[in-house]
């Protein structure tokens, strides 16, 4: 076998191995925790999930009502009010409440809330 041969298939492993580990569109927290990929298209801080007030945040009979005004949240432009009924909250990592707006300002892919509110 000769070195031009050997490189071939070499190289080919180098690059599948690059794509194989490259890291998930997910970011991370403020706090550190990371976001699942699933709910995070983002890639830095200022995504499209961020912690957001507990003032905002209200548990009802049915659900969560969770009020957004702008600097609540990095893509929060104008106020927003959403309903996250009760089994579609996600216990958050560091025990405060995050949301994941995507594809905009308008629609909830994830919402989370602390371990102790579920």
């Amino acid at each position: 076998m000769t070195s031009t041969s050997l490189s071939v298939p070499v190289i080919a492993i180098v690059l599948l191995s690059m794509v194989l580990v490259v890291p998930s569109d997910a970011h991370q927290a403020g706090s550190g925790w990371t976001y699942p990929p699933a709910c995070c298209k983002g890639k830095d801080l200022g995504g499209d999930c961020d912690a957001i007030p507990a003032a905002g945040v209200r548990k009802g009979t049915r659900g969560f009502s969770v009020t957004l005004r702008p600097g609540d949240h990095p893509l929060a432009t104008r106020s927003h009010w959403f309903f996250i009924p009760y089994g579609n909250e996600i216990p958050s990592g560091d025990g405060d409440y995050h949301i994941c707006l995507h594809p905009t300002e308008d629609n909830v892919n994830c919402f989370f809330a602390p371990p102790d509110t579920i």
